[in-house]
C-alpha cells in the first residue's frame, strides 16, 4: 500500500502498523491516547459534520490552536477529505494579520482550540465566517452512521494528488502575508524524501511542540505517522521540560532558540555550582566545543570525553528524557558551537534548510557517518535539485530550488509567483549560499538583507549576527550600517547570564533598563562583540553597539512566528539610536 494524498496516510499507517498509541496528549501529568483506528474514525466523523454544515470542495477552512494536540490533525485530515482547503492560522499572529488572512482566503469556517482564540477571530473580522467550531465540539462518532457517508466517499475519490491541499500564509519579514499554495503532491513528495533520511520507525516515541500551523512541524508530523512512530504532545509550553523527562522521546524537532535556551540554562546552572563542580563542568564544555566532524582526535581526547560524559553530559541527556537519538533543527541558523557541544554530549542535532514555498525541506544533515557537517544545512534531499545562481566571490550566489516540492504559487498573486518561479521551474529563494565540502549547502545570508557600507563592500548581516550569537551573553542582535562607514549592532543581552557576570565582578545589579546603560556593562559587551567578530573580515566587524533592555517577541512585532527578525520594523523603531552610533 502507498499514499499519494495526505489523508491516505491514515489507512497507510493502519495497514502497516496499527498503532495502539498513534497520538498521545499529556493532561495534568497523565496521558490520553488515540489509536490508528481512533484517528480514522474521528477524522471521518468531523468530515461528515463538515458536509452536513454545507462545506464544498475548494472551500477554505481555518485551524487555530495555542498548543499542538491530536484534534489539530483530526480537523486537518477531515477538511482534506471533503476536498476543502486547510488554512492554518498562527495563534501568535496579530489581529491585523488574522483579519487579512480571513479576508484574503475567503475563509468560510474555522476550528479553534479555545474560546479566547475564537473571540479573537470574531473581533478581527466580524461576520466574515459562517461558523467557528471549538475542538471540543468535534462531532461524535455516532455521526459515522450518517447518510452522507457515500457523499464523503465521493469527495475523497475526487481529490487528486495535484489538487490544492493547503494555503499557508508566510509571516513575512516585511509587507503583508502571502498565501503559499501547496498541493498534496508537493507535501507528499517531501514526506517520502525525508522518511528515507531520518531513522524514525514504529518503535520510536517522538515529541511535537513546534506549532502545527507551520509547514515544518506539520510535514514532520505526517512523516512520523507514515513511519509509524508514536507522537506525544506536551500539555502546554510551560510543561515542556517536565514532559520531555516523562515521555522520554527518541526524536523531536526544534528551532535554534529552544536549544539556545537549554544551553543558557546549563550556563546558569554552572554559575551556581561550587568552585570544584564549576571547574569540572567548564572543562567538559571546553572539551565538547573542540569536537569537530571530519577531524581525527588522539586517544587522550576520547578518554577525556568519556570522563566528561560520565561526570557531566549524561545529566544533560537525562534532562531531555534520557533516550534522545536525534533533534532535527530548522527555521533559523544554528550556532555551530551548539552543534559541536551537543554532538560531543551524544545529543545528535541535525540542521536542515527549507521554505514554506518548498513544502518545506530542501536540504538536511544526515544521521549516517559522513552525512553531516557543522555550520551547514546539509545535503539536498532526494528528488530536489539545488543550484547556485551566478556564483561570484567565494562561489556564493542565490540558492535556486527545483522539484516536486516547489509550491503551486502564491494565492491570488500571479505576478509575485512569476517573480520567484522562473520559466524553467526554478524557485528563487532569495537566500545566498554556496556548496562546501563538495555537497554540503551553506547559507550565508538573505539576498535582500545584504547592505553595502560606504567603503563599497557588501555586508551579510545574518553572518555577522550568527557570529555575535556565539556569545552566551547575547540573546539576540541585529547588524546595521547600510551606507555607513562601519557596521554597528543592536544587542539584546541575555540578562540572566549578564547578572551572573555582574555578581561575579561585584557590580551592583538593578533593573535591565539601567544595566543596559552601565559603563562597565557596555565595555564588557563591546569586548564580547569584539571577540565574536575576530574571524570576520575587517569590514564586517561590529565597531559600535547599542544595548536594549526589552526583548523582541512575536507579540511585540519584532519577530516572525518562526522567530526571524523583522528587520525593517526594528530598523525603523531604533533609527535614532543607530544614528547616534555614527556621531
Amino acid at each position: 500500500m502507498d499514499f499519494h494524498r495526505l489523508f491516505d496516510i491514515l489507512p497507510y499507517q493502519e495497514a502497516r502498523f496499527a498503532k495502539d498509541l498513534a497520538l498521545v496528549r499529556r493532561i495534568a501529568g497523565a496521558e490520553e491516547g488515540y489509536s490508528s483506528q481512533d484517528l480514522i474514525k474521528r477524522t471521518e466523523a468531523i468530515a461528515l459534520g463538515l458536509l452536513e454544515a454545507g462545506i464544498r470542495p475548494g472551500d477554505r477552512v481555518g485551524i487555530i490552536a495555542k498548543d499542538n494536540c491530536p484534534e489539530w490533525l483530526f480537523c486537518d485530515f477531515a477538511i482534506q477529505q471533503t476536498g476543502a482547503v486547510v488554512v492554518p492560522l498562527h495563534a501568535s499572529a496579530t489581529d491585523a494579520e488574522i483579519a487579512f488572512i480571513l479576508n484574503d482566503s475567503l475563509m468560510r469556517f474555522c476550528f479553534a482550540s479555545e474560546e479566547a482564540l475564537a473571540d479573537r477571530i470574531r473581533q478581527a473580522a466580524p461576520g466574515s465566517l459562517e461558523k467557528i467550531w471549538m475542538f471540543s465540539d468535534a462531532w461524535p462518532e455516532n455521526a459515522l452512521g450518517s447518510a452522507l457517508q457515500p457523499q464523503l466517499q465521493s469527495c475523497m475519490e475526487a481529490v487528486k494528488d495535484a489538487d490544492l491541499a493547503t494555503i499557508i500564509y508566510t509571516s513575512g519579514t516585511t509587507g503583508e502575508p502571502k498565501g503559499v499554495m501547496l498541493s498534496h503532491r508537493n507535501i507528499v513528495s517531501n514526506i517520502k524524501s525525508v522518511i528515507t533520511l531520518v531513522p524514525v520507525d514504529y518503535t520510536h516515541r517522538v515529541f511535537s511542540f513546534l506549532p502545527l500551523s507551520h509547514i515544518f512541524e506539520r510535514m514532520v508530523s505526517y512523516s512520523y505517522m507514515a513511519a509509524g512512530a508514536n507522537i506525544y504532545y506536551p500539555e502546554h509550553s510551560g510543561t515542556l521540560i517536565q514532559d520531555l523527562r516523562d515521555v522520554k522521546p527518541h526524536f523531536f524537532t526544534a528551532v535554534p532558540r529552544v536549544l539556545e535556551k537549554f544551553y543558557a540554562g546549563i550556563l546558569s546552572a554552572v554559575a551556581k555550582r561550587p568552585p570544584v563542580a564549576r571547574r569540572i563542568m567548564n572543562w567538559a564544555m571546553r572539551l565538547g566545543l573542540a569536537y569537530k566532524t571530519g577531524r581525527t582526535f588522539p586517544p587522550a581526547y576520547w578518554i577525556q570525553l568519556a570522563i566528561a560524559d560520565f561526570l557531566v553530559f549524561r545529566h544533560w541527556r537525562r534532562a531531555l528524557g534520557g533516550h534522545i537519538q536525534g533533534i532535527m533543527v530548522g527555521a533559523a541558523a544554528l550556532r555551530p558551537q551548539l552543534g559541536r557541544l551537543f554532538s560531543a554530549a551524544r545529543i545528535h542535532i541535525r540542521e536542515g534548510y527549507g521554505l514554506t514555498e518548498s513544502s518545506p525541506v530542501v536540504s538536511f544533515n544526515r544521521f549516517e557517518p559522513g552525512g553531516w557537517r557543522f555550520g551547514t544545512v546539509g545535503i539536498p534531499i532526494p528528488g530536489v535539485e539545488v543550484q547556485i545562481a551566478g556564483p561570484g566571490e567565494n562561489e556564493e550566489g542565490e540558492i535556486l530550488v527545483r522539484g516536486p516540492n516547489v509550491m503551486m504559487g502564491y494565492y491570488n498573486r500571479p505576478e509575485e509567483t512569476g517573480q520567484v518561479i522562473d520559466a524553467e521551474g526554478w524557485l528563487h529563494t532569495g537566500d545566498v549560499g554556496k556548496f562546501v565540502h563538495k555537497r554540503f549547502l551553506q547559507i550565508t545570508d538573505r539576498q535582500k538583507d545584504l547592505f553595502k557600507v560606504s567603503g563599497g563592500r557588501y555586508v551579510a548581516p545574518q553572518l555577522v549576527e550568527k557570529a555575535l550569537r556565539e556569545s552566551p551573553y547575547i540573546e539576540n542582535c541585529l547588524a546595521a550600517g547600510a551606507d555607513r562607514s562601519y557596521v554597528s549592532a543592536l544587542i539584546l543581552p541575555d540578562f540572566e547570564q549578564l547578572q551572573a557576570w555582574c555578581e561575579e565582578k561585584k557590580i551592583h545589579w538593578t533593573a535591565p533598563q539601567f544595566m543596559a546603560l552601565h559603563p562597565k556593562v557596555l565595555q564588557f559587551m563591546q569586548e564580547e562583540v569584539d571577540k565574536c567578530c575576530e574571524e570576520l573580515p575587517h569590514y564586517q566587524r561590529v565597531k559600535k553597539i547599542y544595548l536594549l533592555h526589552e526583548p523582541w517577541t512575536e507579540l511585540s512585532g519584532h519577530l516572525t512566528p518562526t522567530l526571524k527578525l523583522r528587520r525593517s520594523i526594528i530598523l525603523r523603531q531604533y533609527e535614532r539610536e543607530l544614528a547616534d552610533l555614527y556621531k
